[in-house]
């Protein structure tokens, strides 16, 4: 299999239970709700990505041509051999190429795996961590996993909707749009009101590092 990758970086997980950690991203091209073409965001099924993720142009982006090729490129960037390098993939829509090849190529270097899906897929096995997106109007086939954060608010896609799939961790995320600041206070309120919600913030973006 071909792997298309948009980039590859070393940063710290900005937002969701394990923010401040230190991570590989490991960004797919592609995406199964959005074309990532500004002409198509309004009749995107998800409206609200900030995310490039078009082409192969990136840091450390390319067309690899083996899971093996990749997995060494990707555990290349970690700089600590006495900490189990700590792997995000993501997107787009990580899951429209992730397979259980690379996860076990990762792994077999001693990488543990984690994924950010918008969940419309089902994850294959052998997953470290699973983090499920829901968005609106979009097919839920991953129900299960370590967390399930949820871009607040949505139409249509309500946390009440969510509570009960089996997650270890719920996290609310307010809406970063022109509303951002409104949005903020009332996630707050959410998870005030229901604690079993823990607010998520998009920390990176507020330190502008990647």
């Amino acid at each position: 299999m071909t792997y298309y990758i948009k980039e590859l970086f070393y940063s710290l997980q900005g937002e969701g239970v394990h923010t401040g950690r230190p991570a590989i991203f490991c960004r797919f091209t592609g995406c199964n709700l959005w074309s990532g073409r500004e002409t198509d965001r309004a009749s995107a099924r998800c409206r609200f990505c900030d995310t490039d993720f078009r082409g192969t142009d990136g840091s450390g982006g390319g067309r690899y041509s083996s899971a093996s090729a990749l997995a060494n490129q990707i555990s290349a960037l970690w700089p600590a051999a006495a900490v189990q390098p700590w792997v995000v993939c993501t997107g787009g829509e990580p899951l429209l190429q992730l397979d259980a090849a690379l996860i076990a190529a990762l792994q077999q270097r001693g990488c543990a795996v984690a994924i950010e899906t918008n969940g419309t897929l089902p994850a294959p096995a052998g997953l470290d961590w699973i983090c499920v997106s829901p968005k609106a109007g979009a097919p839920l086939r991953q129900t299960s996993g370590n967390e399930l954060k949820l871009v607040y608010p949505q139409c249509g896609a309500l946390p009440e909707q969510f509570a009960h799939l089996p997650f270890q961790h719920f996290s609310l995320q307010p809406l970063a749009d022109v509303n951002g600041i409104d949005h903020t206070t009332e996630a707050i309120a959410y998870c005030k009101l229901h604690p079993q919600w823990r607010l998520s913030l998009q920390t990176h973006q507020l330190l502008g590092i990647p």
